[in-house]
């Protein structure tokens, strides 16, 4: 199986960080006597999807010369598009505890051993009006993206990343395939146009009909649902599961869908977002991507189309996935 079917992961290579053989012995043996930094619920996710290459290119969490060219330009320092800053948030005790270390371990809490070793490229200080106007259009602590930046630490370390182990979970497991994983079930299924489609609700009958539009057009469905942190009041994701799988169950063709699970934790950044949730789902291996009506949005912070419209901010073809652009959809009991 080649990493390239059907579609060349972003940037031309993807990426896996987990170690083996005798560079996890050497990182084993090193792990305990680095300074340790406890990683939030929300980066957890971002390691973990790092480190299967769900976020490919990158190699570990962004520095700041990435962390300025992706607020202000939608793309990396290097000139390929990204919309959302992947960094790793800072305490005022971590700083201090880290001090001028070339490498620290990252754990899920202070009683569980390293999943990870981040070799240190730099500190930074995050820059929060900045990244909330960017990423999030809006201030507003009432936004919950906003809310969850303003709780993050003052500053960001950057560095390349070395993982140990994946955070541990004991929910979907049959669903969590990486991306290679997902590729591998393409090529099995015979599939070249793959169409991914992310959710964090129930899928409704006006999903159901875009999706069914869309394999007017491709070989394969892959509904992929966030099932990392959301806000509170979102239906919670083993609830969701149980109605993905009945549909798959009863009213999906079992030869053209699958579902997998997407470990991203949910930014609720609207039009930066849906480039972000394009580009991860390129480097699962889809060559389309439905982009809805208000896609990742929350309140009455973007306009109903604004996800679709950013797109156009991007040369033709720069992004290397092809979004399909669905308006508003209604189901028609006289219909």
């Amino acid at each position: 199986m080649s990493d390239t079917y059907p579609i060349a992961p972003h940037g031309g290579t993807l990426v896996d960080l987990i170690s083996s053989g005798s560079e996890r012995e050497q990182l084993l043996s090193e792990a305990p006597s680095l300074p340790k930094v406890v990683v939030s619920e929300r980066e957890l996710s971002d390691l973990e999807m790092l480190a299967v290459g769900a976020l490919s290119p990158l190699t570990g969490f962004q520095g700041e010369k990435d962390y300025h060219s992706v607020l202000e330009t939608i793309h990396l320092e290097n000139g390929l598009p990204w919309s959302i800053p992947v960094t790793l948030s800072l305490a005022d005790g971590d700083l201090k505890r880290i001090g001028g270390a070339d490498s620290i371990a990252l754990q899920a809490s202070p009683q569980e051993p390293p999943l990870a070793v981040l070799r240190v490229t730099g500190v930074f200080t995050r820059d929060r009006q900045k990244e909330a106007a960017s990423v999030f259009r809006t201030e507003d602590l009432e936004h919950p993206g906003v809310a969850a930046l303003r709780a993050a630490g003052d500053h960001c370390v950057a560095g390349e990343l070395r993982v140990l182990e994946l955070p541990r979970h004991d929910d979907f497991i049959e669903y969590r395939l990486t991306p290679r994983q997902t590729r591998a079930e393409f090529e099995s299924r015979g599939w070249r146009t793959i169409v991914g489609f992310q959710t964090r609700n129930p899928i409704h009958r006006a999903h159901e009909y875009i999706q069914k539009c869309a394999l007017e057009i491709v070989d394969g469905l892959l509904v992929h649902p966030l099932v990392g942190a959301t806000k509170g009041d979102d239906v919670p994701a083993d609830v969701r599961m149980r109605c993905y799988e009945a549909l798959f169950e009863s009213y999906y063709p079992k030869d053209r869908a699958m579902v997998s699970v997407f470990p991203a934790a949910m930014r609720y950044a609207g039009p930066r977002e849906a480039i972000w949730h394009a580009i991860c789902r390129k480097n699962y291996g889809c060559t389309h991507f439905i982009v809805g009506r208000d896609h990742a949005g929350v309140g009455t912070y973007y306009g109903t189309y604004d996800a679709q419209q950013i797109f156009q901010e991007l040369e033709p073809g720069e992004l290397g996935i092809q979004p399909l652009m669905f308006e508003h959809s209604f189901w028609c009991n006289r219909c």
